[in-house]
């Protein structure tokens, strides 16, 4: 049972951290801490919401390459 507890937190915090990434009523500050605390957790999952958010044209630009940056180091971790 502990297992799934643990796979809904980390669901939960990609799912938090993926709102706040793409909240415009949020400072850019805000935006950009979520993005590198996606990149912190450096999962697959992690991996995929950074790509989402890098393809979001709605995004500043900056923020849409940051997000690819940390992607980019997820990808190389892995190699």
């Amino acid at each position: 049972m502990p297992e799934y507890k643990e796979e809904d937190n980390k669901y939960d915090e990609l799912k938090k951290m993926a709102n706040i990434a793409t909240d415009l009523a949020l400072s850019n500050k805000m935006r950009i801490q979520a993005i590198n605390l996606l990149g912190d957790m450096a999962s697959h999952e992690s991996l995929l919401v950074l790509l989402n958010l890098a393809a979001n044209d709605k995004l500043p630009i900056d923020e849409r390459d940051l997000a690819l940056k940390r992607a980019r180091e997820i990808i190389k971790k892995g190699r």
